[in-house]
């Protein structure tokens, strides 16, 4: 490939992955601000007690669990699910990577970011003690 022909790609590939992590971040503002204020039109006045550690619903444990809880329009699942959207974003921005260094067949790079990658998932999903 020339110089300008690589230069327009990489300005291309830059182009995507801003429009992607730009779009990420403001739905998953979008649904944390709407969660919120749904949940505070639903809970007013919400009683505290700081006595006694509760944690986080078993609903809200699970990737479906918080699916289920947006379905049902509950503020507190549209804030769950904001923050997973937020997590999502850089790890489709990786993803992302892998296509792209695919596309121009830059070997070295698919290979660190797989690793990337599969830290990131690791660091999700793995079973830490």
């Amino acid at each position: 490939m020339t110089t300008q022909i690589m230069e327009k790609t990489d300005q291309r590939m830059d182009l995507i992955m801003s429009r992607l992590l730009r779009t990420g971040v403001l739905l998953s503002a979008m649904f944390v601000l709407a969660g919120g204020a749904l949940y505070l039109l639903r809970h007013p006045t919400p009683v505290t007690d700081y006595h006694n550690f509760q944690g986080q619903p078993a609903e809200f444990r699970t990737v479906t669990g918080i699916f289920h809880e947006v379905l049902a329009l509950r503020g507190r699942g549209l804030i769950q699910f904001g923050l997973l959207l937020l997590i999502a974003t850089p790890i489709a921005r990786v993803v992302f990577s892998v296509f792209a260094f695919l596309s121009q067949r830059d070997w070295t790079y698919v290979v660190v970011t797989l690793i990337v990658l599969a830290i990131l998932f690791y660091s999700l999903f793995g079973q830490h003690p």
